[in-house]
């Protein structure tokens, strides 16, 4: 996050994050969407990442398209179907299906993963409200980003805890069911009082008080944000213009 990529303004990255998007939804065909995953790969790796970008690559949009794929080739009913083995057969429709499905779910989920990996949040939400938006409403948007991570967090911790008891957390699917219960009630009740703990915090720097307040974090465009926000933002008219024309 602290690279020059990084460091770029969060409307510059969104930007480009929503230029990828339309282009991923409404160009046909597959090959354009699939270049976009090695071309935000190794803007991951530039921006230090990668590492990150894979993992979470391979642990959710990696198993969707795999399952998209199975079915849509080896179960969904075509008038070209070639059978395999019993329900299972093989299409070069569903084969086109899928190919045209998994590329824009690759496409989209790689420029959302590779915003969120090399923004900020505190970064997001700096610019949320310097663009007007209320404080409340970026509070909610702060606390749903980080709610995920934060969950993490607290999940190990408590496994570990668990564990220190003499309580099994690992091991075959019934284990894991066993342990799964006694980890549900320190993990939702953790998770109120932190959610208690940060408005009292809030409240605590008038957080609920009327008039202009001041910021010690300060984040500046560069005129490389600029041109990139105005060459993003062109050459989203641009293809708007060429897809209706």
């Amino acid at each position: 996050m602290d690279s020059r990529i990084g460091k770029l303004y969060p409307t510059t990255k969104f930007m480009i994050m929503v230029l990828v998007v339309m282009i991923s939804i409404f160009t046909p065909g597959y090959t354009l969407q699939y270049l976009f995953l090695p071309v935000f790969l190794i803007i991951s790796f530039a921006a230090g990442t990668g590492k990150q970008f894979l993992n979470t690559f391979f642990k959710s949009v990696f198993i969707i398209v795999l399952f998209v794929f199975a079915i849509q080739v080896f179960i969904i009913t075509n008038d070209d179907q070639v059978p395999i083995w019993a329900f299972l057969h093989f299409s070069k429709t569903g084969l086109e299906t899928s190919l045209s499905m998994t590329s824009k779910i690759v496409a989209i989920s790689s420029a959302i993963m590779c915003f969120f990996q090399i923004t900020k949040v505190k970064d997001i939400i700096y610019a949320l409200e310097k663009a007007g938006t209320p404080r409340k409403v970026t509070f909610l948007i702060s606390s749903t980003i980080q709610l995920i991570p934060q969950m993490t967090s607290l999940q190990k911790t408590i496994t570990d805890a668990q564990k220190s008891r003499g309580i099994e957390t690992e091991g075959s699917l019934w284990i894991r069911m066993k342990a799964f219960v006694p980890m549900m009630g320190p993990l939702v009740l953790s998770s109120i009082q932190q959610t208690e703990e940060r408005v009292l915090a809030l409240e605590s720097r008038a957080f609920s008080a009327k008039g202009k307040k001041t910021s010690i974090y300060v984040l500046d465009k560069s005129i490389f944000d600029k041109v990139l926000k105005v060459v993003s933002a062109a050459a989203l008219v641009a293809y708007i213009v060429w897809r209706v024309m």
